[in-house]
């Protein structure tokens, strides 16, 4: 005897129907990952780094400790600038920038 299945093997003829399409998945694989975020410091535009493509040394503007190569991270800009203001920041750094303010670097 074959073991019991929990659950059944397909639904039933029919795929189920699709809702809405998702702006932000849309909006993703048009501009290769960026997106526009808005917190209580403004909006910016921001793309999540692989660490496979993190090939240099960053300080992170958060809480001033580098971002090593190979670690995932965020890079943020503002939307309408000319990318000077472009800058690397740890991810977890970049959640909780609401809730602190940025340190001064320790050289």
């Amino acid at each position: 005897m074959s073991p019991r299945r929990n659950s059944p093997r397909r639904k039933s003829g029919r795929k189920a129907a699709a809702g809405p399409p998702d702006e932000d998945a849309l909006m993703l694989r048009i501009t290769g990952g960026q997106r526009r975020e808005t917190g209580p410091d403004g909006e910016y535009v921001t793309r999540r780094i692989p660490g496979s493509a993190a090939t240099k040394v960053y300080r992170c503007p958060g809480c001033a400790q580098e971002i090593p190569t190979g670690m995932p991270h965020v890079v943020a800009w503002r939307p309408y600038g000319d990318g000077g203001d472009r800058r690397h920041w740890h991810s977890s750094c970049w959640e909780r920038r609401s809730h602190r303010s940025p340190r001064a670097p320790r050289y």
